[in-house]
């Protein structure tokens, strides 16, 4: 793993400690040599990961729309920034430029990332670790509808062991560095009539 995209919250949401561990996880990735790719704000959890990479001297990699690059939230101060057309144009560059995928604490725009790269997972477009940063228990009720769903036969259990989760950044990219994607030969079942 050379590379991890961050999906996070455009704000910094309402306790300090979510930018305590965005800081964490962007040191972190520098003490690795991995390059941050994320979506190119300077506002919220994106600009203060952004920041943190950069102040120790790590490679950040910026996937920002133009509408959004024009309402003035890029942080031009990414080693490398890309502008796209499309929220969707942005989502498959990073993708493509990471070997894994971090979700931090976010909103509505985390999820769908998120479910966007565990859904290609699933179909066996990639076999790239995806992992929950928990902070404070963020993402508890997640872990709890997931598993939910696999109870109900709505998830196999193999697809829900994608989701790697810590709330301690070196943890959850030392098991993101071990993973090892599970390949099913066939992963929708017919209905029995």
């Amino acid at each position: 793993m050379k590379s991890v995209a961050v999906y996070c919250g455009s704000s910094s949401g309402n306790q300090g400690i979510y930018t305590q561990q965005a800081q964490e996880m962007g040191r972190e990735l520098v003490r690795r040599g991995l390059t941050l790719v994320y979506g190119g704000g300077c506002v919220g959890l994106m600009g203060t990961i952004a920041d943190a990479v950069l102040a120790e001297g790590g490679r950040v990699i910026g996937v920002i729309p133009q509408f959004l690059a024009d309402k003035e939230v890029a942080h031009r101060g990414c080693t490398e920034l890309h502008i796209v057309d499309t929220m969707h144009q942005r989502k498959l560059l990073m993708a493509d430029l990471a070997d894994g995928f971090v979700a931090m604490p976010g909103g509505f725009g985390t999820l769908e990332e998120l479910f966007e790269v565990l859904t290609w997972g699933q179909l066996g477009l990639h076999g790239k670790p995806v992992g929950l940063l928990n902070t404070q228990g963020f993402y508890d009720t997640l872990l709890a509808l997931l598993d939910h769903m696999s109870a109900e036969a709505f998830l196999r259990s193999e697809n829900r062991s994608q989701v790697l989760q810590n709330a301690s950044a070196a943890a959850l990219l030392d098991a993101m560095q071990g993973y090892q994607p599970v390949r099913l030969e066939k992963w929708l079942t017919p209905e029995k009539s």
